[in-house]
């Protein structure tokens, strides 16, 4: 993947669904196994080929920073931008300057083994605006469910119905063009750029994947993730055989 494809992590939320942990340690920060979150986005990203990496700071900016750094640790370029109030998971990229063509957006609380070159290829190959990484996810109801009609009547009964849906896994394909689309100091979320880019007839196509994914952004989740990664810690990060 070329190097001039930018990557930009946001890590700027207050991580209100992790407190009292993320009152001292932003979310980026918060350790699976013996990284931080953040940390394994970033050798990922490395892995992939992107090293020009954006991270969009704003709750306790200073510590991701002082951890970071300019990234030559991990053999990438980091710059930082940082929200002086909050601007959503969207508002954030009108910090960024000099964008490049095809930005790679990706949540800083998200594990996952994305193939990132091919939802990038995908990207380009679609000529789309904007791309939403998706993966199809079964929910289960753990009741009887009733189905009744306006007279209380009987219509169906279903014993623990499951639900098929499609859903964001936090990774984002977009084309620099899409900043032309957030207002300055616009307090905007991802859902809701791209619905007012395809309200604008724009293409925003979605990437669907198989990929491992757990979202990090809440305490049960933040626990199972250390048995997943544990369990997937190959699939992850490229960690080297032992020789015999």
């Amino acid at each position: 993947m070329s190097s001039k494809v930018q990557a930009i992590i946001l890590a700027g939320g207050q991580g209100t669904r992790l407190r009292p942990y993320t009152a001292v340690i932003p979310k980026p920060l918060m350790p699976v196994g013996e990284h931080p979150i953040c940390e394994i986005i970033i050798r990922q990203l490395k892995d992939a080929g992107l090293t020009n990496i954006v991270i969009s700071t704003g709750h306790l900016a200073g510590l991701i920073e002082a951890y970071f750094g300019n990234g030559k640790k991990w053999g990438v370029n980091i710059t930082y931008v940082t929200e002086d109030k909050p601007l959503g998971t969207a508002g954030a990229l009108k910090l960024v300057k000099n964008m490049d063509e095809d930005c790679l957006i990706i949540n800083g609380d998200v594990l996952t083994d994305l193939d990132f070159k091919a939802a990038l290829t995908y990207h380009r190959r679609r000529k789309a605006l904007a791309t939403i990484t998706v993966k199809e996810r079964i929910v289960k109801t753990d009741f009887g469910v009733i189905a009744m009609n306006a007279d209380s009547e009987l219509v169906d009964y279903i014993e623990k119905p499951e639900h098929k849906s499609f859903v964001s896994i936090g990774v984002y394909l977009l084309s620099r063009q899409c900043r032309s689309y957030i207002e300055t100091d616009e307090n905007i979320g991802m859902p809701e750029l791209v619905l007012r880019l395809k309200d604008k007839g724009k293409k925003v196509c979605c990437f669907p994947t198989k990929a491992l994914w757990l979202d990090l952004g809440r305490i049960d989740d933040f626990m199972a993730s250390q048995d997943f990664f544990e369990k997937h810690k190959n699939k992850f990060l490229k960690i080297p055989k032992r020789s015999r």
